[in-house]
């Protein structure tokens, strides 16, 4: 696939074609999680992030009121290419929107910070089974105990995402994803989903419930929605971010991301 392409499918989800979560959309490219807002807040969630760089990796970073990803999309539109945007006003989820042209101001930052989807193209091609692509399902994610480090006005605990993986292959998923510290890297955690405060995996906070096998363990990697309950907590006046598992497609490879 050719950074042409990955145009081609910003293009459809900004026409409306694509509105489905991105597990699995455009093979070889790294997806990114979005957070946008006000200038004022934009420090503070910076370090907030680089406080917390497992679950809030950073990938790029617009300046004030630029639509445009300097390094993951530079033909890119935050406003229009992410196929499900929600709004947060004082911590609470407003609504979910195809786009934010009228919500957009000059005055507003936007992040994006790694995904997991990243290295599910690299699971796969080493034989390690992705259910919720093979399920065609959006990937499960669970709020935990684990408390992120605070950083201004911005605290909360971290959300992870879940992948069965078969008992045999656990210590090979997790050495192919290790390579991806800019996409969480490697596990937090593997097994006993109660030592990280997950009290039903069929019962996720975002996303599908899994399907687990016999023979499976679940594995945890760290999450990019983690950065939504620091919002929450924090109460800004408004903030937008994406759908967890609709994500922004940039125009970074998989493998240059690795190497980063």
């Amino acid at each position: 696939m050719s950074v042409n392409a990955v145009q081609d499918i910003r293009a459809a989800i900004a026409r409306g074609e694509w509105r489905k979560p991105t597990s699995g959309l455009a093979p070889g490219f790294t997806q990114a999680n979005v957070v946008i807002l006000p200038s004022k807040y934009a420090f503070d969630f910076l370090l907030f992030c680089g406080r917390n760089e497992k679950p809030c990796p950073v990938i790029d970073v617009c300046e004030r009121g630029v639509t445009a990803p300097p390094t993951a999309g530079p033909d890119a539109d935050m406003r229009i290419h992410v196929p499900r945007y929600r709004i947060y006003r004082h911590g609470v989820l407003e609504q979910e929107t195809e786009h934010i042209r009228d919500h957009f101001t000059d005055d507003m930052v936007s992040f994006l910070l790694g995904c997991s989807f990243t290295f599910e193209q690299d699971l796969l091609d080493n034989g390690v089974p992705v259910r919720h692509i093979e399920l065609d399902r959006n990937v499960p994610m669970y709020i935990t105990n684990r408390e992120c480090r605070p950083a201004g006005i911005f605290s909360g605990p971290m959300v992870v995402s879940m992948r069965p993986i078969p008992a045999a292959l656990v210590e090979k998923a997790s050495a192919i994803t290790a390579k991806y510290r800019r996409a969480h890297g490697a596990p937090v955690h593997a097994g006993d989903p109660g030592v990280l405060g997950i009290g039903d995996l069929q019962k996720p906070d975002f996303g599908d419930p899994p399907e687990m096998r016999a023979g499976e363990i679940p594995v945890f990697w760290a999450c990019g929605v983690t950065p939504q309950m620091a919002l929450k907590r924090a109460k800004p006046d408004l903030v937008i971010t994406h759908a967890p598992g609709y994500m922004f497609i940039t125009d970074i490879r998989d493998k240059d991301l690795a190497q980063s």
